[in-house]
């Protein structure tokens, strides 16, 4: 069995579990991570917090102004969330962590309706 088709089939077991979130949420938190660890030039761990702030600016990069009502329909309403998703992701051994990362690490960290809402702006070329 390819690495990809057990990583999926493991996510479907998350999904059997947790019906809170859909997998395209699972799939952009995963990507978040690779995003993240690109801008800041690593191949290991990030904290919890530079994790969120890659999130927010991957969602903004990918979404634009949709950001907040994409991750909304997937679920996906607080940093929170993404702290449930990476922590399902990391039970499932699809993502690690270090002993020093909680879920706590992902509460209340940013406001999406300020982030996305408020804080985005409208660049347009000349």
């Amino acid at each position: 069995m390819s690495e990809e088709r057990d990583e999926e089939q493991r996510i479907a077991q998350i999904l059997l579990r947790d019906e809170r979130y859909s997998r395209e949420a699972y799939r952009f938190v995963q990507e978040g991570l690779e995003y993240t660890m690109q801008r800041r030039g690593r191949k290991g761990h990030v904290t919890g917090r530079e994790l969120l702030d890659g999130l927010r600016d991957y969602a903004r990069e990918r979404f634009g102004l949709m950001a907040r009502a994409v991750l909304n329909h997937w679920g996906v309403k607080a940093t929170a969330d993404f702290g449930e998703i990476v922590f399902n992701l990391v039970d499932e051994q699809i993502m690690s962590k270090q002993d020093s990362d909680t879920r706590e690490d992902f509460e209340n960290v940013y406001d999406f309706e300020e982030v996305f809402d408020h804080d985005t702006q409208i660049e347009i070329e000349e």
